[in-house]
Formats: structure tokens, C-alpha cells, sequence
């Protein structure tokens, strides 16, 4: 309904009725009556404005991994969607998804960054700091008022824009689209669909991004890489629990490939009966996927990892505008 332009009359006055929260909820932390945590070193905040996946891992990983090679020590702080893990948690490659989550464990496999997960978000960003980072950066968490910001950054699937354009039940928005006056950038992940276009104020500070498939590894770890076209002699079950699974299944019939698609609830917690469809065909699935089901993956089962892109330009650009925000944090600390 979201995505297909519907728009239910009888979940109007819902919509209304979280739109009126969510703005008492704001003017409230702007005036000063709930208070807000302000951390010793510059908060970069990635979110979205929808419910469901935008792409703002894969830009999280790819982002703190630019900011490290600028000589920050970068940690990133997320609630950790699905872990079972109390009070602040450090995230290792050896940590398991059933505890912290399985994207803040993706992020600690591929990331140049330290990361944390607990519910409260704002205790996960004092301990990243206590431990040395110079710079926090949250998976998430656009809507999380309590933790002051200094650089906002909004990803929007460019398939998907606002869906029909409502506030929660009604539609897919957390938050109305004029939010983006006040975010630092715009990240559009894809090309946008026929119909949908950026509102004009956030046309300047908007960055194209794009995922660029790697080569499928073993989803038990060891073994060979295999190219996504030596997939292509026959069919392939393609398993994805992610906001947007037709992403997934979008990307590797782009690359030539047969598909049964199995889509799964994001954050799915895989069992080893979930991969077995009654044939011997090989199992694709995402990386994040990948984290939660290596304790049982059969030698047929391969995950694809992406990797976020942009053309040089942008990539120097976006990199230079957080940068930016950070020297004026760091300046006004100084004065």
C-alpha cells in the first residue's frame, strides 16, 4: 500500500496523530524542555526519513572507513536492531548477531571504526568516547532527539522516494520531507524512479551513491570466491531479510542470473530449515544475512557483498562537507 499509491482514508487520523507527536516532540528538545546530550567530540548522524532499508549501512562502513584514512578515530553507535546484549556492548568480528545485532556486527567486519550497541544510544556514544574516538557516528537515529548532532546526513532509496508520500500508518514517513531544510546532506541511493524528484531547497547538497556488487564468498567463511556470472548456467535461490529486498534480487538479475526469491522480514533470525527449499541449487544472500547464518550454512550457500560508490568528485565533496562540520565543532570547542 505504501509503495503502490495508496493512500487508506481511515488511517488518516492516525497519520495526523503522529505527525502532532512527532512535532510536539521536536519543539519540546528545541526549546530546552527535554533535555539533550551533547557529547566532547563532533556526532555525525546517518538515518533516513522511511521505514525499511535505505542503504545507510553500506554508506555508514564506506563513510567511516574515508574518515579514517583522514587520520580520525571514528566509532560508530548503533541500537543494535534484534541483540539481546544489555548496557553498552563493544562489537567484535567474533561477536555474535544473536547479541548485538547483525548490522552493527557487519559493521565491525567491514568498517575502519570501532563500534558500540545499546538501547540507549547516547550511553553507547559516552563509552565510545572514553575508549579514545574522535568522532561518534550513529547507524540510525535521525529521529533520536536526545543525542545532539553535528552533521546530519538522510539516505533516500531512489526506487522507492516517500512511497505515497504519508506520515506513519499511512505511509512510510517517520517525518514530514521538509525535515531536509535542516540536514547537512542527501544521499540518494540509485537512480531516482520516473515521478519522483529531490525537493528544490536539498537539490545542492545531494550526492548520488550506487552499490557495486562484490564476488560471492562462502557464507561458512574459507573457500574460493566465485563471480556472480559463473552463477549464470543455472538457477539460484536469492534470500534476502532486508528493508528492501527487491534491491537484492534487483542487483543480481542485473548481473545475468536466474532468480527464486524467497524475501524474509528484515532482521530475520535465520533457522538452518530457512535455506532448505528442496533442491541443490545454490543459495545467494545479502552480507548482512551472511553474519547470522554462518553456524550452519550447507557449502552451497554464498553471500554478495556490496560495497557503496560514488564518482570521485562527489565522494571528495561529501567526505570534505563532514570535514568541514568537524573543524567547527573542534573550533567552537577551542573558543
Amino acid at each position: 500500500m505504501w509503495y503502490g499509491g495508496e493512500r487508506s482514508p481511515w488511517l488518516a487520523p492516525l497519520s495526523f496523530l503522529y505527525g502532532a507527536v512527532m512535532s510536539l516532540r521536536g519543539f519540546l528538545y528545541r526549546i530546552g524542555l527535554r533535555h539533550r546530550a551533547r557529547m566532547p567530540v563532533p556526532v555525525v548522524v546517518v538515518g533516513n526519513l522511511t521505514v525499511g532499508g535505505t542503504g545507510k549501512t553500506p554508506l555508514v562502513a564506506w563513510l567511516s572507513t574515508h574518515l579514517a584514512a583522514c587520520g580520525l578515530r571514528v566509532a560508530i553507535v548503533s541500537r543494535g536492531y534484534g541483540g539481546r546484549a544489555r548496557g553498552v556492548t563493544r562489537v567484535t568480528i567474533h561477536s555474535r548477531p544473536s547479541e548485538v545485532g547483525d548490522e552493527p556486527l557487519l559493521l565491525a567486519r567491514r568498517a575502519q571504526a570501532t563500534v558500540f550497541v545499546s538501547k540507549d544510544r547516547v550511553a553507547a556514544a559516552k563509552q565510545a568516547v572514553a575508549e579514545g574516538a574522535d568522532l561518534v557516528m550513529t547507524d540510525d537515529g535521525l529521529q533520536h532527539l536526545r543525542l545532539m548532532r553535528d552533521c546530519e546526513i538522510v539516505v533516500i532509496d531512489g526506487q522507492r522516494g516517500f512511497g505515497n508520500g504519508c506520515l506513519l500508518p499511512r505511509g512510510p514517513l517517520r517525518e514530514s520531507p521538509r525535515r531536509l531544510r535542516r540536514v547537512n546532506a542527501v544521499v540518494v541511493n540509485g537512480t531516482l524512479k520516473d515521478g519522483f524528484a529531490l525537493p528544490r531547497f536539498v537539490t545542492h547538497t545531494a550526492f548520488n551513491m550506487r552499490m557495486r556488487p562484490g564476488d560471492a564468498r562462502p557464507v561458512a567463511g574459507g573457500g574460493a570466491l566465485r563471480s556472480l556470472s559463473s552463477f549464470r548456467s543455472a538457477g539460484v535461490h536469492a534470500v534476502a531479510a532486508i528493508g528492501n529486498p527487491q534491491r537484492f534480487f534487483d542487483m543480481l538479475r542485473e548481473a545475468g542470473l536466474t532468480l527464486y526469491e524467497h524475501p524474509m522480514p528484515d532482521h530475520h533470525p535465520f533457522k538452518p530449515g530457512d535455506l532448505n527449499f528442496g533442491d541443490e541449487l545454490p543459495v545467494l544472500m545479502t552480507e548482512k544475512d551472511a553474519v547470522k547464518c554462518a553456524s550452519f550454512a550447507e557449502p552451497r550457500c554464498w553471500y554478495v557483498p556490496v560495497t557503496a560508490e560514488f564518482e570521485e568528485s562527489q565522494a571528495r565533496a561529501l567526505v570534505d562537507l563532514v570535514i568541514a562540520r568537524v573543524n567547527a565543532f573542534n573550533a567552537q570547542v577551542r573558543k
